[in-house]
C-alpha cells in the first residue's frame, strides 16, 4: 500500500451509508429516496465479488485492498501480461467481471457478445473525465489528433447492449476511461553519450546491438513508423491506420536493420524492459512511464524522452462484462466510480500514468505530487512510487513536462488497423527472421 494520506477522504464511507440505510428504511440505497449512490442491499453486499481482470500496471492488488474497504464487497485483481490478456477477454470471459480494455482492443471485443453497454447516466464523474476522451478535442476546444486508433472513435456504443460503436456522443459506453498516457522511448543518458531528440534515434547506428523494441504488433510497428518517418525513409498517410504496401514496406526495412544485429532484444513485459534498462544491454528502446520509475527506483538514471515529433498516445477502460446483471451489475457500476474517483488515479499517478478523471486523482496527491506528476513543476519535496521508494529527488521535473504538454502533443494514437491481420502476420515474419 502506498504510505500517502489523501488530502481529501470519502465524505461518507459506503459501509456506513448502507448500514443506515438498511438501519432506516431496509430498502436499497439508491432507489430513489436517496440519490447518488449504490443500488446494493446493505445485507447481501458483503457476498459480492467483483473479479477485475487487467495488464499488472494497473490490476494492482494495492487497489483492489482499498476498493474492498470502501465499497463493503470484495474486488479480486487478475493481472496478466497485455497479449494473454487479451486472449483471455476472447475465450474466458466468464471468468471476470471487469476487463481493463486498452482502448484500441475495443475493436477485437465489441460485437462479439464479450461486453454489455455501460450507461452513461450510470457514470458520476463523466463530466470530470477530460475532453480528449469525450469529444475528441482538447480543453481549449482544439480538435485532438486522429491518426490511430482515438479514444472517441470507440468509447461510445449505439445501444444497451453495447455491440456497436456509435459515431459520436451517445448515451452508452462500451468502457468507462480510467488511465492514459503519451508514451516515447525510454533512455540511459549515462550510456547513450548525446542528447536524444528524435524518434529516428532508435534506429542510430551508434546504438547497434544496444536497442530494443516491444514485441507487440499494434504497438511495435507504430514506434517503427515514427521512426521511419523521422529518418524520412516513408512517408504514411495514417501510421496508426497503414495500407498493405505500406506495412510491406515498414515490415521490409526493419527486417534488413534487424539482420544488421541493430535490436539487442524484442520484449514483451515489463519486467524485460526494466531488466534490459537497468542492465545497461540496452540503452534506448520502446518502454512504458512505470518501466522507467521502476529502473529509477533502483537508482539507476532512466528518462522518458520527449520528442520532436510527439508522443504516441493511449489509454485504458473499464468494461462491463456481458453476464453481470441484477446486483453484480451494480456492484460493478459502484466499482467503475470508485475506481475513477480518486484513489485508483492517484495512485497509478506515482507510477508515471494520468487519471481520466484527473481533478478526482488531485484528492489523493499531495500539493507536491500534483505539482510534479500533472504540473511539470520541480518536485517541492523527494517523489517516491507507490510503495514509497525514492524515484525523484526534490527539485527535478519530470520528463515531458506537464499534462497537457504531454496529451497535447500526441502524433499518433496505439491501434488495431484496418488490416490488423496481415499486419500481425507480417510483424510475425519480421520478430523470426
Amino acid at each position: 500500500m502506498s504510505n500517502h494520506t489523501p488530502k481529501a477522504p470519502l465524505s461518507v464511507s459506503r459501509r456506513q451509508l448502507l448500514r443506515g440505510a438498511a438501519a432506516t428504511a431496509g430498502v436499497a440505497v439508491g432507489s430513489g429516496a436517496v440519490t447518488g449512490f449504490p443500488t446494493i442491499w446493505a445485507q447481501t453486499i458483503k457476498d459480492i465479488v467483483i473479479r477485475h481482470a487487467g495488464p499488472p500496471v494497473t490490476a494492482i492488488p494495492a487497489i483492489a485492498e482499498q476498493a474492498s474497504k470502501d465499497l463493503g464487497f470484495k474486488v479480486e485483481m487478475q493481472a496478466t501480461e497485455q497479449a494473454d490478456l487479451l486472449n483471455r477477454f476472447l475465450s474466458q470471459s466468464s471468468s471476470m467481471d471487469c476487463a481493463d480494455v486498452s482502448i484500441p482492443y475495443q475493436k477485437y471485443l465489441v460485437g462479439r457478445n464479450i461486453l454489455q453497454g455501460i450507461p452513461v447516466a450510470k457514470v458520476k464523474d463523466w463530466e470530470k473525465t477530460i475532453p480528449l476522451f469525450t469529444k475528441s478535442e482538447y480543453p481549449d476546444g482544439r480538435k485532438a489528433p486522429q491518426q490511430g486508433t482515438a479514444p472517441f472513435t470507440v468509447i461510445y456504443a449505439t445501444a444497451p447492449d453495447g455491440q456497436k460503436f456509435h459515431e459520436g456522443p451517445s448515451d452508452w459506453l462500451t468502457g468507462l476511461p480510467t488511465v492514459t498516457n503519451a508514451d516515447t522511448l525510454g533512455v540511459r543518458p549515462d550510456l547513450v553519450g548525446r542528447p536524444i531528440t528524435s524518434w529516428a534515434d532508435i534506429l542510430a547506428p551508434e546504438f547497434k546491438g544496444k536497442s530494443a523494441l516491444q514485441d507487440q504488433p499494434s504497438v511495435g510497428v507504430i514506434d517503427v513508423a515514427l521512426a521511419l518517418e523521422a529518418r524520412g525513409d516513408i512517408k504514411y498517410g495514417n501510421k496508426g491506420n497503414m495500407t498493405k504496401e505500406e506495412i510491406d514496406k515498414t515490415i521490409t526495412t526493419m527486417m534488413d536493420i534487424k539482420r544488421s544485429g541493430h535490436f539487442r532484444s524484442f520484449w514483451t513485459s515489463f519486467d524485460q524492459s526494466v531488466n534490459l534498462m537497468a542492465s545497461g544491454e540496452v540503452v534506448i528502446q520502446s518502454m512504458w512511464s512505470p518501466a522507467v520509475t521502476a529502473v529509477k527506483a533502483r537508482g539507476i538514471a532512466c528518462t522518458y524522452q520527449p520528442l520532436k515529433e510527439g508522443f504516441r498516445g493511449w489509454g485504458y477502460t473499464l468494461g462491463a462484462m456481458k453476464h453481470l446483471s441484477g446486483m453484480k451489475l451494480d456492484a460493478f457500476y459502484d466499482y467503475m466510480n470508485w475506481y475513477t474517483s480518486g484513489f485508483a488515479g492517484a495512485f497509478i499517478a506515482r507510477q508515471g500514468y494520468y487519471a481520466a478523471q484527473p481533478d478526482n486523482a488531485r484528492k489523493f496527491l499531495t500539493e507536491a505530487e500534483w505539482d510534479y506528476w500533472y504540473g511539470g513543476k520541480p518536485a517541492a519535496t523527494d517523489i517516491t512510487n507507490p510503495f514509497g521508494k525514492l524515484m525523484d529527488k526534490a527539485g527535478n521535473t519530470r520528463d515531458g513536462g506537464a499534462f497537457w504538454d504531454r496529451l497535447g502533443n500526441i502524433a499518433v494514437w496505439n491501434a488495431v488497423m484496418d488490416e490488423d491481420r496481415y499486419l500481425t502476420r507480417k510483424w510475425a515474419e519480421f520478430i523470426t527472421s
